[in-house]
Parts: structure tokens; C-alpha cells; sequence
């Protein structure tokens, strides 16, 4: 048995893996609070409707309680969320809290990391948040929230989706104090946003100089439903708008419909060729090649670094009829999510969850002209790199005649001559170092070859 680094804060109990299989293991001291939800049907009532991640107790003495939760193939993180992700990982959050209230218990914590994406849509994983409600007692995990879902919202929606990366540099969240700074002075008069910010910083500062000696207000049950309803509300309105390249990229690429659906049918084949099961879609846009996947890939993760794109990705899976096996999540490739916390142990890094997870194939389209022209990294780096997740590669080379390509390099005026040797030869030489090149096929009618390679 390891207990996970990213579960040592709670002293209710801690996750902990046995035989690859997560498994959580709740403490003597929280015991109460746990038979009190079980007696009250508060966990059955949250799985039904598809809130918390399912569990079933498979163990109990009087030292430890162990529960085995429905395992949740690949865990995203807030920063890695795009805009309506995040919206709906706040709703969630408060939508329990609500629901919690109403049945006599609330959320002891309102962290955004007891949040991820599972069958297309958000779910709650922190089991041991539950606890019951005292009378009259104000949600302390207000605080928290504000902290962590609705000061990143509003700062995204004000000055862009950058801020929606906000806990990858401060993971216990954004400050109310400086929020309030950083909004504008006419959010003062606004009924949601003037109590759940202005004020909240305002007498968190009083706190710290000692100019606060009153007690905790006491406020009602009902009080507290009315307070939520609106905030959950106003959250439910927000929208983000900036300008995006990627989300309609698709409609400027050097495709025509004829080509553009033979590298769909190449994709096809040749997954189903390698009897692919998972796999990741890197530079994914809004996953629209993801889906020519076939079925019996069932976990497809889609990446971009275009929050715009990997919303309507989002968005589209949400309509699914079926359980989504798409799981989309925002990253830079020349910079993607770090491992965070204390000792660089509480949240793994894109890499290691994704070398952890065992993908079959990756998917690099339209991708290699922008990692090698605008991120100057060279082709034998690019083939390290792929080669450490996946045996199978499908990756699509733009040459040099290729409007996307003569865009980059136009692009670099007078170092344009410092990328002489981007070609499909150079290219093919350097990843013949790391794989076996199984097939290549031109696109007809464009400048862009698709090639299926295995690791050596």
C-alpha cells in the first residue's frame, strides 16, 4: 500500500494505491461523520445523480474504514480546464452544497481539485468533503471557493483565459484581496459580485490587522440556499469572448473535402489496424479527428493549447448521446502543467499521468510544422518526446510548400534561412532513430504527408 502525496492534508483519511487500484481509507476520527451520511442516503443520493464518484466500503474495523471508488482512468486539473469546464466545475461544487444543505450536512472544503472531468462531464471526488451541518453556522468553505472558482471566472472573463491557469501558480488560490484590486471599481455596486468578493477581502484584511473582535454572524439555513442560488446563477450567466485562430482552424487549413476525408479514413484504418484501446490526441483542435477513432478506442485524451477549441470540444461531448471517451484539457506542449505542491508531489505532471496512463497510440496532426518552425525545437527532440508516450504514432508532416509552413517561415523574416533543413527528409531521417516507419501516405490535393510509426 502508497499512500498518494496529493492526499496528505486531511486527517478525515487518505487515498492510497494497492495493486494500481485507488483506494481511500477514512480514519477513526472521521467515522461519525461518514455513518452519518451513509445512514442519510447523502452518498447514494449524490451517485444517482452523478456527482460524486461512485465507492462501495469493502472494509471496516475499528482503526480504518476502506472504501474502493468507481477508478477514474485520467485526472485533469483546473488549470487545465477551458472556460466552460471550469463554469460547470463551479456550478457542481455549489449545486452539492445546496443540495448537501437542504439534507442537514454541507462541504467542509470547496477546493477546485476535488473536481475532474470523467464520461464527458464534471464530478466530485472528495468522499470525506461531506460532513454535517451545525445550525446557523455560515459555509466556511465560502472562502475557499471564491478563492478558487469565482475570482479565476471573473478574472477570465475580464482579461482572458490565461487566468483560468491561475491555480498552476497559486495552488491554494487567487487572492481576494488582490482580486478585488484587479476588477473594475464598478463591480462595488454589483449584488452578487460586491459580497462575494469586495466584501469577503475587505474583512479578511480587518482580520489580519485585529480590527474585527466580533464573533462569527450566524445565518439561517434558508439564508444561506438564497445566497447560493444567486451565486450559482450568476455563474451559470458568464461567458468568456477573445479572439481565437484555433477554434475555427479547420475552415482555413489546405483541405478540401475530398482530402480532408481521406486523412479521416487513414485514421480509421490505421488505428484499427494497431488494435488501439487509449490513446491521446496532441494538438487535438476541437477533437475532430479524436472521433474517427474507432470505438473500441474508449479513452481518447484531446489536447490543445487553444482554450476556445478545447471548449467547443467540451461542448460537443456534452451533447454526446453516449458516455464520452473524450477528455479534453488546455496545454501548451512547449510548456505543459508541472508537477505542483509540496515536494513537486501533490499534482503529478502532464507527462507522468499520461506516461501512467499507457496510451497505445498518439495522434500529432497538423502539429510538427509548429513545434519545430515556432518552438525551434528539432525533429530528434519532437521523436524523444512522442516516443515516451505511446508505441504507436500517427503524425502528419506539412512540407515546405504548404501555406501553414510558408506562413511560419515568412514569419521569421530575416532567420528565415535558419530553417533550410525543414523537410520530410530530415524529418524522416530523425524519427527513423526512434521508430519504425510503418506507412506513408501523401493527402492528395495537399502538400502534408500522414505517417504511422512504431517505437524501436
Amino acid at each position: 500500500m502508497s499512500q498518494l502525496a496529493a492526499s496528505y492534508r486531511d486527517p478525515s483519511g487518505f487515498i492510497f494505491k494497492e495493486n494500481e487500484i485507488i483506494k481511500r481509507q477514512i480514519n477513526p476520527i472521521f467515522f461519525e461523520e461518514y455513518q452519518a451520511a451513509v445512514d442519510a442516503g447523502i452518498y447514494t443520493s449524490l451517485f444517482e445523480k452523478g456527482w460524486l464518484v461512485r465507492h462501495k466500503e469493502t472494509y471496516r474495523d475499528s482503526f480504518k474504514i476502506i472504501l474502493l471508488p468507481e477508478q477514474i482512468p485520467f485526472i485533469t486539473y483546473p488549470y487545465e480546464w477551458s472556460f466552460s469546464q471550469y463554469k460547470h466545475a463551479a456550478q457542481l461544487t455549489l449545486r452539492i452544497q445546496m443540495f448537501l444543505l437542504s439534507k442537514g450536512f454541507t462541504l467542509k472544503d470547496a477546493s477546485a481539485f476535488n473536481v475532474t472531468f470523467y464520461n464527458g462531464k464534471a464530478i466530485f471526488i472528495d468522499t470525506l468533503s461531506i460532513e454535517r451541518y451545525k445550525p446557523s453556522e455560515p459555509w466556511r468553505a465560502l472562502q475557499q471557493f471564491e478563492m478558487h472558482f469565482f475570482s479565476v471566472l471573473l478574472l477570465s472573463q475580464k482579461y482572458g483565459a490565461n487566468y483560468l491557469k491561475t491555480l498552476s501558480s497559486e495552488i491554494n488560490g487567487k487572492s481576494l484581496k488582490e482580486t478585488s484590486k484587479l476588477l473594475d471599481w464598478k463591480t462595488k455596486f454589483h449584488p452578487v459580485i460586491y459580497p462575494n468578493i469586495h466584501l469577503m477581502a475587505k474583512g479578511n484584511s480587518e482580520q489580519r490587522r485585529g480590527g474585527s473582535t466580533e464573533k462569527i454572524p450566524k445565518i439561517s439555513k434558508a439564508s444561506q440556499l438564497k445566497i447560493l442560488t444567486v451565486l450559482e446563477s450568476h455563474i451559470s450567466s458568464m461567458s468568456i469572448s477573445e479572439p481565437t485562430e484555433w477554434a475555427e482552424y479547420y475552415d482555413q487549413t489546405n483541405y478540401d473535402p475530398a482530402s480532408f476525408d481521406v486523412k479521416k479514413q487513414l485514421i480509421r484504418s490505421w488505428s484499427t489496424e494497431i488494435n488501439a484501446t487509449k490513446a491521446i490526441d496532441l494538438g487535438g483542435n476541437d477533437g475532430t479527428f479524436s472521433r474517427e477513432l474507432p470505438e473500441s478506442v474508449n479513452q481518447i485524451i484531446v489536447t490543445d493549447i487553444d482554450q476556445a477549441a478545447i471548449d467547443h470540444c467540451y461542448k460537443t461531448e456534452l451533447t454526446s448521446q453516449n458516455k464520452s471517451r473524450i477528455i479534453p484539457m488546455v496545454c501548451d506542449l512547449m510548456q505543459p502543467s508541472p508537477a505542483l505542491g509540496f515536494a513537486n508531489e501533490e499534482r503529478e505532471s502532464f507527462i507522468c499521468r499520461v506516461q501512467n496512463m499507457q496510451p497505445d497510440l498518439s495522434l500529432a496532426l497538423a502539429l510538427i510544422h509548429h513545434i519545430t518552425l515556432t518552438g525551434n525545437v528539432p525533429f530528434e527532440m519532437s521523436a524523444a518526446f512522442f516516443t515516451s508516450l505511446s508505441e504507436y504514432l500517427i503524425i502528419e508532416f506539412p512540407d515546405r510548400k504548404d501555406s501553414w509552413v510558408q506562413f511560419i517561415l515568412d514569419s521569421k523574416r530575416d532567420a528565415r534561412h535558419l530553417f533550410e533543413g525543414y523537410g520530410i527528409s530530415a524529418f524522416a531521417k530523425a524519427f527513423s532513430q526512434y521508430y519504425h516507419i510503418e506507412k506513408q501516405e501523401l493527402i492528395p490535393g495537399t502538400h502534408r504527408t500522414l505517417f504511422l510509426m512504431r517505437r524501436k
